[in-house]
C-alpha cells in the first residue's frame, strides 16, 4: 500500500515544476491558469461520488490499482496540452481518476491501521509526500535539463504505471468490512451481554410481550443525507471544510509555488521548483512523525498547533519578501498541514453509523471542492494585486482550519 501512495504523489507531482513551461508555450495568464487548474477538480468532484460504489463492487485494492494507472495515462495529456481548453480537459480527467485513486488507497489503508491497531495512516500519507518530493526534484531536474515535456509524460506512464500494476499482489484480499467484522461480533457476544451491553434487538425480544403493538413512528424517523443521519452529515461535512483549507495550502505550493519563486526573485527552473519541494518535504517529515503525535496529542490539538504554524511561517515569507524566507515559509504551511488529510479520513471512517467508504468518500469530495475553488481565485488575485499578495490566502486557509478544527478528535483511541 506504501507504493500506491508513493506513486499517486509522485505520477501528478513531477508535473508541477514545468507548470511555468506550459503556461509559457500556450501564453496564459495567471487567471486563465487558475481557472484551468481549478476545472481540473471538477472532475474529481464527479467522479469522487462513485467511488464508494465502485470499492463495494471491485474492492479498495483493485479500485486504487485500476484508477492510479488511469491516472498516470492522463496525465501525459497535461504534459502534451497546446491549449487551455486541452490543459483544463486534461487536468479534469487527471483529477477525476485521482480522486477514486485517493478515496480507495485511504479506504485500503484504514484495514491495514485495524489490524496494527495504532495509527498508521499518517505513514502511509507520508509516503505519498515523499513520492511527491521525488516527482518534484524529477520534474525540476528536467526542467533545467530541458527535457522535452512528451518525453517526460511517457516515461512517467511506463515506470509508474508498471509499478502500480506490479503492487496489487501485496495487498490484503477479501472485502473491506473484514477488519471490522471481529468489533461487531465481540459487541454482541456472551461476555458483552454479562456486562450488561445487550444489543437493543435483542431488548426488545425479551420484553416485547409487554409491548403494546403499535405501527412505526415515521415522523420521528431521523432525516437522512448519503445514507448518514443529519447530524453525522454535518460533522462528516466539517471534517470536509478542515480539507478544503488544508487542500487549498497544498495547491498554493503546487500550483502556484514555482510560478511565485521564479516571477518574484526571477529564480532558476530548479530553484522554482524547490517551493514546492520545500513544502512537501516538511509534509513529508511530519507525516512520518505524526502517527507518534497524534497518538499523544490527539487530531485535533495537532491540527491546531499546525495551523498556528502554517499561518505564521507563511506571513513571514511574505512580509519579508526572498527565496530563503519563501521556501522556509512553504516549508512550515507543508508541516502544519502535514496530518490533516489522516486525521480527517480516520474521523469520517470510524464515525457511527456511517456505511464503510461512504464518510470518505464524501470528506474527500469536499477536498476537491477547495481545490476547484482556490486556484481560480488565486490566479485572479495576481492578476490585479501581483502574486505575492495573492498568497496571503494561505495565512486565512489557516484560519479556517482552526475553525473546522473541532470536528476532529481530541484523541486517537484504539
Amino acid at each position: 500500500m506504501s507504493l500506491i501512495f508513493f506513486l499517486n504523489g509522485a505520477s501528478f507531482c513531477a508535473i508541477l515544476p514545468r507548470y511555468p513551461e506550459i503556461v509559457e508555450s500556450i501564453g496564459l495568464s495567471n487567471a486563465a491558469f487558475g481557472l484551468a487548474v481549478g476545472v481540473g477538480p471538477l472532475g474529481g468532484l464527479a467522479a469522487g461520488l462513485f467511488a464508494a460504489t465502485l470499492m463495494r463492487r471491485l474492492g479498495s485494492s483493485k479500485v486504487s490499482v485500476i484508477f492510479q494507472i488511469i491516472a498516470s495515462t492522463t496525465h501525459l495529456l497535461v504534459y502534451t496540452s497546446g491549449s487551455w481548453l486541452w490543459l483544463a480537459s486534461a487536468l479534469f480527467l487527471a483529477a477525476a481518476a485521482d480522486s477514486i485513486t485517493d478515496i480507495a488507497m485511504n479506504a485500503h489503508g484504514m484495514r491495514v491501521e485495524r489490524r496494527y491497531g495504532r495509527s498508521i495512516l499518517n505513514s502511509y500519507h507520508g509516503y505519498w509526500s515523499l513520492g511527491a518530493v521525488a516527482g518534484g526534484l524529477v520534474g525540476a531536474a528536467c526542467a533545467q535539463l530541458e527535457v522535452p515535456l512528451w518525453a517526460q509524460g511517457l516515461a512517467g506512464l511506463v515506470v509508474f504505471g508498471a509499478l502500480a500494476a506490479a503492487s496489487h499482489r501485496f495487498l490484503l484480499t477479501g472485502a473491506d468490512t473484514t477488519e471490522r467484522e471481529p468489533a461487531a461480533a465481540s459487541a454482541a457476544s456472551p461476555s458483552a451481554a454479562s456486562a450488561g451491553s445487550i444489543p437493543e434487538a435483542a431488548a426488545d425480544d425479551v420484553t416485547g410481550m409487554d409491548r403494546p403493538a403499535s405501527a412505526p413512528d415515521v415522523s420521528r424517523a431521523p432525516r437522512r443525507i448519503a445514507g448518514m443521519t443529519a447530524r453525522g452529515f454535518a460533522l462528516v461535512a466539517a471534517l470536509g471544510m478542515v480539507l478544503v483549507f488544508a487542500g487549498s495550502t497544498e495547491d498554493a505550493g503546487n500550483t502556484w509555488g514555482a510560478l511565485f519563486m521564479s516571477r518574484t526573485f526571477d529564480a532558476a527552473p530548479f530553484v522554482a521548483g524547490l517551493a514546492f519541494v520545500a513544502l512537501q518535504g516538511a509534509q513529508t517529515i511530519g507525516r512520518f512523525l505524526g502517527d507518534g503525535v497524534v497518538d499523544r496529542l490527539g487530531d485535533r490539538l495537532t491540527a491546531r498547533i499546525g495551523a498556528l504554524l502554517s499561518a505564521a511561517g507563511m506571513s513571514f515569507a511574505l512580509l519579508v519578501p526572498h527565496p530563503v524566507t519563501a521556501l522556509i515559509g512553504f516549508a512550515l504551511a507543508g508541516w502544519g498541514v502535514a496530518t490533516l488529510f489522516p486525521a480527517a479520513y480516520r474521523s469520517a471512517d470510524e464515525m457511527d453509523g456511517v456505511a464503510p467508504g461512504v464518510g470518505i468518500t464524501v470528506v474527500g469530495w469536499f477536498a476537491r471542492l477547495g481545490f476547484f475553488l482556490t486556484p481560480p481565485l488565486v490566479g485572479a488575485l495576481a492578476d490585479a494585486l501581483t502574486l505575492r499578495y495573492a498568497l496571503w490566502m494561505m495565512p486565512i486557509y489557516a484560519l479556517g482550519i482552526l475553525i473546522f478544527s473541532g470536528s476532529l478528535a481530541t484523541r486517537t483511541t484504539r
